[in-house]
């Protein structure tokens, strides 16, 4: 009976494991077809936030929460979401600034889920990388996503939509950054410069936070200032931070292909 036993617990190990040597098979084909294009995307889509909100700056009629009459876009006064705004606060049109920043943010956003999800693949080493790996995958994704409903919900349409996507898309991607770094710490063959990377701007993003909910209010000239400028400061940092972390997963996916290509010869 208890030989029995035994053969049915280890059949249903060996089972269990077969199963996961099956997913992880059939993972990789699905990252093998995907290549390095997630992270290219990732550079990409960083690289023509840059480019497409500055040109909404140039073409922003201006207005800020605090003055409306103020003229045109102020980089310390006004928030990256007065530009996707469909009228100005002074009552302007504001049609090709709110059509550049719907296009760049949901670009966006999108790069950055695309990101999180491929880089599960360097995660799949042992039940506890797959678990952080995952965890990150899964809050890079509701990152991204809810970085999209920010660009759907103007704010002088659904400002109570789009307060409520701003916090989920900065609250999931700091959640995003701890599962990747606490990864990158665990991985053996991780660079562990990235990790240092992820920290710094974790430590920003949670102050930020931290401003965002609990700082000033922007009713006011200063409030407005201090909130848009630490919006601007952690907006970078992010860009910043996937560009680095978008060339270190290319330069990584390289390094492994290159080894398994020396293996097949």
């Amino acid at each position: 009976m208890v030989t029995e036993t035994s053969a049915a617990v280890h059949n249903d190990a060996e089972g269990e494991g077969e199963s996961q040597v099956g997913r992880g098979q059939a993972l990789g084909g699905i990252w093998r077809a995907w290549g390095k294009r997630p992270f290219r995307f990732g550079l990409f889509a960083a690289a023509q936030l840059i480019v497409l909100t500055v040109t909404g700056m140039l073409l922003y009629p201006g207005g800020t929460v605090a003055d409306p009459e103020s003229p045109g876009y102020d980089f310390f006064r006004n928030f990256f979401s007065d530009l996707g705004r469909t009228v100005s606060p002074g009552g302007e049109p504001n049609t090709a600034s709110a059509l550049l920043f719907f296009v760049a943010l949901t670009v966006a956003g999108l790069g950055l889920a695309s990101y999180f999800v491929a880089a599960l693949q360097f995660f799949w080493q042992g039940r506890l990388l797959r678990v952080l790996g995952f965890l990150g995958a899964v809050a890079g994704l509701a990152s991204g996503l809810s970085f999209v409903g920010v660009a759907l919900t103007p704010a002088n349409l659904r400002l109570g939509a789009h307060g409520w996507f701003v916090g989920m898309a900065f609250r999931t991607f700091l959640a995003a950054v701890l599962f990747h770094l606490a990864a990158i710490l665990l991985h053996r063959l991780y660079p562990k410069v990235y990790a240092a990377v992820y920290g710094v701007f974790a430590a920003l993003l949670a102050a930020y936070l931290w401003l965002l909910f609990e700082g000033p209010r922007p009713g006011t000239t200063a409030g407005v200032t201090i909130q848009a400028t630490g919006q601007k400061i952690i907006v970078y940092a992010a860009l910043l931070c996937v560009l680095v972390q978008s060339y270190g997963t290319m330069r990584l996916y390289e390094a492994q292909a290159n080894a398994a290509e020396n293996r097949g010869g």
